[in-house]
């Protein structure tokens, strides 16, 4: 099918695979190559080239009318009233009946009564509805898309034949209005960001609560994460108030200290030495004020004020993540009504089928053709719940990835920003450090002077009281 011309039904981001095309709809592009797994690669009309879901494109080519060859479909066997022979753009051959559009790939027999082939059975994609509904690579959606899309008015492909229906069904599942790949047939999906654990990757399906009672989608779980992170930050702030305290006290305590007058009387070079001693509380606690300042301004209120308005921005993601789970819901509950609505008028058809066949007349036959009529009602309707269920997924899904990157790199800010301010914490301590073996170095200088003759010396010049020493009496 490579080189066919395809239309585009819906507008494409491009951002949901690493060499995604950008589109609006209503664009026409020439398919490159259409590989199974439901991604195909297009060119757009100024050359641009990439990759794109292949439920968001409908080919413009219509399928071939096939006259019969020699050796094929019976030869000098002709076809009953009605039917046409086609063929896939895959190379497949089907049949389409005009006037009930039934199709199938067995050849009808033209002898009422006749099997079409030995253990041949009916179409492996029925027409339920009144209409063939093909399954060529435009209807393998990528993961998470019912496999369902609205046919045109020309006769349709039904491209390769797919699985029986019950078969099919299990190709996905739907779990609280999203739907995934079954886990027994899907192909193995690429990461968004392979290698990195990303958020964008591995937070799309709902998880049991604690107690078992409720279920929290992975979003909430992710929002959890932050609101959790905000916490853990106004924590750290209220641990480093307490360090505040603690330092504004000891610096209180340190000049209280310092002040006090106990040995003041000590004389000498070690009397000089414990005077610096006691200054040099008054200049420790000085600097443990400082510490204490910087750690306020450059430390606690940084962690206090860094995004303010954080929860409010939460509620926001919440918000809009969680209106789009509800349009998405609501999606759904109108696929499963389409879809009830459409077995009761294949039922309703059925029946009336059946009592054709025991009694025919003209007012039966119109009845019929009216049940035919709501049938295929009922399968337009189901094809366009679908797509717009699609249209509402593929939009959740497109939000989830942009929203979780968009938390994944607030959490990596928030991380970053707590680490840089906790190493000026540690980078500030050493500071005092320095500064509190600054203080005490003129201390240490004095008591390497500190000399007991000298001061002996000192004193004893200062207090001296004669140097005459008494004699012996004399009579």
């Amino acid at each position: 099918m490579s080189g066919s011309r395809c239309q585009t039904l819906y507008p494409f981001s491009g951002e949901r695979h690493r060499q995604g095309l950008r589109f609006a709809a209503g664009e026409q592009l020439t398919l490159l190559q259409v590989p199974d797994g439901g991604w195909w690669e297009g060119q757009k009309e100024d050359g641009l080239r990439g990759w794109f879901p292949a439920s968001y494109v409908q080919l413009l080519e219509k399928p071939r009318k096939v006259t019969p060859q020699p050796g094929e479909d019976s030869l000098n066997c002709p076809l009953p009233p009605g039917w046409q022979s086609y063929m896939s753009p895959q190379g497949h051959r089907y049949y389409v009946n005009a006037f009930t559009n039934e199709t199938t790939w067995e050849r009808p027999s033209s002898v009422p009564g006749t099997p079409r082939s030995p253990g041949s059975q009916k179409s492996a994609v029925p027409a339920a509805n009144g209409y063939h509904t093909p399954v060529t690579p435009m209807h393998q959606m990528e993961p998470g898309h019912m496999s369902l899309r609205k046919p045109s008015g020309d006769p349709q492909s039904p491209g390769s034949p797919r699985l029986p229906r019950r078969l099919a069904r299990e190709s996905s599942r739907t779990i609280n209005c999203v739907t995934f790949p079954h886990p027994d047939t899907m192909q193995e999906q690429q990461l968004l960001k392979p290698t990195e654990w990303s958020y964008c990757d591995y937070f799309w399906a709902d998880k049991k609560d604690p107690q078992g009672n409720n279920t929290v989608s992975g979003f909430e779980i992710l929002l959890q994460k932050q609101l959790k992170g905000k916490q853990m930050q106004k924590e750290m702030a209220e641990f480093v108030r307490e360090r505040i305290k603690i330092e504004e006290e000891y610096a209180k305590n340190l000049s209280k200290l310092s002040q006090n007058s106990l040995a003041a009387q000590e004389e000498g070079t070690l009397g000089e030495a414990w005077a610096q001693l006691k200054k040099s509380l008054a200049d420790e606690a000085e600097v443990h004020l400082k510490f204490s300042s910087k750690l306020q301004s450059e430390v606690e209120k940084p962690l206090l004020n860094f995004r303010e308005n954080f929860k409010k921005d939460m509620k926001k993601y919440d918000h809009h993540i969680a209106d789009l789970r509800k349009q998405l819901a609501s999606r759904y509950t109108a696929v499963e009504k389409a879809r009830k609505a459409l077995t009761e008028r294949q039922k309703d058809l059925e029946m009336k089928t059946q009592q054709l066949e025991i009694k025919l007349s003209n007012k039966t036959e119109e009845e019929i053709k009216k049940a035919r009529r709501k049938s295929t009602q009922a399968g337009d309707d189901l094809m366009r719940c679908v797509d717009l269920y699609n249209q509402a997924q593929s939009k959740w899904f497109e939000e989830m990835v942009t929203s979780t990157l968009e938390l994944e790199r607030l959490e990596v800010e928030r991380v970053e920003m707590i680490r840089q301010h906790l190493c000026q914490y540690t980078q500030l301590r050493h500071e005092t450090d320095m500064f509190n073996q600054s203080t005490i170095e003129p201390v240490d200088q004095l008591l390497q002077k500190v000399e007991p003759a000298k001061d002996r010396e000192l004193w004893v010049q200062e207090h001296k009281t004669g140097d005459i020493r008494p004699v012996d009496m004399e009579i």
